[in-house]
C-alpha cells in the first residue's frame, strides 16, 4: 500500500516537473500565443464561414484567413506609421524654427489671470530668445534623454522585436485555425476528465467573454474615434485624422479618449478657439457617455452575464497586471470568477438533484467554442 502511493506520488510529481518545465521554455512566447488564440476566438465565426465557402479546406481557409487579419493589423499601422513620420517631420521643422528664431508667447498667455506677468517675462527671457528652447529642452531633461540618434536606434530595435512577435502570433493564428476543431476537441476531453460538469459550462464563459470583449472595446473604440474625429474637423482641428485615430487608440483603454478630447480642448482654448474647444468637449463627453454607458457595458455584460463593476473591474484590473492584452483576459477571468461565484451560491440546493445542474447547464449562454461552432 505504501509502495502505490509513493509510486502515485512520484509520478504526480514528474508530470507537474514537465508541465513547469515546458511553460518555462514557453513562456517567452505565451504573450504572442495567447494574441493568438484571442483573435481566433474573436474571429472564429468568419473562419467557419469562410472554410464553408471553401468546400471545408482546412488549409486555404486557414491561410486566406491568416493573411486577412495581417492586412487587417498591418495596412492601419503602416498607414498611421506614414501620417506620423509627415506630422514629426512638420513638428520638426517648427522646432528647428522656434529654436534658431524664437517662440514668440502665444496670445492667450496675455489672459492668464495674476500670472500673466511674470509667466510672459520668463518666455521672453527664455523660448522668446534664439537657442531657448534647446535649453529649457536640456534643463528639464537632466541627463535623462540621450542623443536623437539613441533614441532612433531604440525605436528601431523596438519595431523590429514587435514585428517578430506580430509575424510569430500570426503563424500561431494560422494553426489555431487550422487546427482548431482538434484542438478544442482536446481541450474538452481534458476538461471534462478534470473538472467533470462544470467544464461545459467554462467553456462556453471563455469564448463568449472574449468575443463580447472584442466587440464591446475595440469596435466601440474605433466608433469612438470616428464620431470624436468629426468633432475635431468640425472644431478646426488640425490633423483631425491623426488625433481621431489617437483617439480611437485611447478608446480602447478606460478613460483614454476622454484623456486625448481634453488635451486637445485645452490646446484650442489656449489658441483662444472658445467655439473650437466647446465642439470638442461637447461632442466627446456626449459620444463619451453614450458609448461607454451604455453601448460597452451591454456588449460585453449581456454577452459575458457580468455587472457593470465586474465588466469595469476586470478591464482596469487587467490592464493593470497584464497590459494590453488584459483588456480581453480581465473580463474573461472575471466571467470564470462569477461562474464559479453562482455555481458555489446554488451547489446546495441542487447537491441532490441532477436535473437542477442539467437545467443550469441547459440555461447557459449558447456554446461558443470552435467546437461548438464547427459542429
Amino acid at each position: 500500500m505504501f509502495s502505490q502511493r509513493r509510486q502515485l506520488f512520484l509520478t504526480e510529481a514528474l508530470i507537474v516537473l514537465i508541465i513547469v518545465g515546458a511553460i518555462y521554455v514557453v513562456w517567452s512566447f505565451v504573450r504572442p500565443m495567447v494574441w493568438a488564440a484571442i483573435l481566433a476566438i474573436a474571429t472564429w465565426p468568419l473562419y467557419l464561414r469562410l472554410r464553408q465557402g471553401l468546400r471545408d479546406h482546412d488549409v486555404a481557409a486557414a491561410g486566406i484567413m491568416t493573411v486577412i487579419m495581417a492586412a487587417a493589423i498591418g495596412i492601419p499601422l503602416v498607414w498611421l506609421a506614414d501620417i506620423l513620420a509627415i506630422e514629426l517631420q512638420g513638428l520638426v521643422k517648427t522646432l528647428t524654427a522656434a529654436n534658431a528664431q524664437g517662440l514668440p508667447p502665444p496670445v492667450w498667455l496675455k489672459n492668464l489671470p495674476l500670472a500673466a506677468k511674470p509667466v510672459g517675462e520668463w518666455w521672453s527671457s527664455t523660448l522668446g530668445q534664439p537657442g531657448g528652447l534647446a535649453d529649457v529642452a536640456q534643463t528639464f531633461a537632466v541627463g535623462k534623454f540621450t542623443a536623437l540618434g539613441d533614441i532612433l536606434k531604440q525605436a528601431g530595435l523596438q519595431f523590429l522585436h514587435r514585428t517578430v512577435v506580430l509575424s510569430f502570433s500570426l503563424l500561431v493564428l494560422f494553426f489555431l485555425y487550422k487546427d482548431g476543431p482538434r484542438l478544442t476537441a482536446q481541450l474538452d476531453a481534458f476538461g471534462a476528465r478534470w473538472f467533470e460538469r462544470q467544464w461545459g459550462l467554462y467553456s462556453k464563459r471563455v469564448p463568449a467573454a472574449i468575443r463580447a470583449t472584442v466587440n464591446g472595446l475595440v469596435f466601440v473604440g474605433i466608433g469612438e474615434g470616428f464620431l470624436i474625429g468629426i468633432a475635431y474637423t468640425l472644431a478646426g482641428v488640425s490633423s483631425p485624422v491623426l488625433l481621431g485615430i489617437i483617439t480611437a487608440v485611447a478608446a480602447v483603454i478606460p478613460f483614454g479618449a476622454p484623456a486625448v478630447f481634453v488635451f486637445v480642448a485645452l490646446a484650442l482654448l489656449f489658441e483662444g478657439s472658445i467655439g473650437g474647444a466647446l465642439i470638442v468637449l461637447v461632442g466627446g463627453f456626449a459620444v463619451l457617455l453614450i458609448a461607454d454607458h451604455f453601448v460597452r457595458p451591454a456588449l460585453i455584460g449581456t454577452a459575458t452575464r457580468l455587472p457593470f463593476l465586474a465588466v469595469l473591474f476586470g478591464i482596469l484590473g487587467g490592464v493593470e497586471t497584464m497590459g494590453l492584452v488584459g483588456l480581453f483576459m480581465g473580463p474573461t477571468i472575471m466571467a470564470l470568477f462569477m461562474t464559479i461565484w453562482h455555481e458555489s451560491i446554488t451547489a446546495p440546493a441542487a447537491s441532490g438533484d441532477d436535473g437542477d445542474s442539467a437545467r443550469r447547464l441547459d440555461a447557459a449562454p449558447p456554446n461558443c467554442s470552435p467546437k461548438a461552432d464547427h459542429r
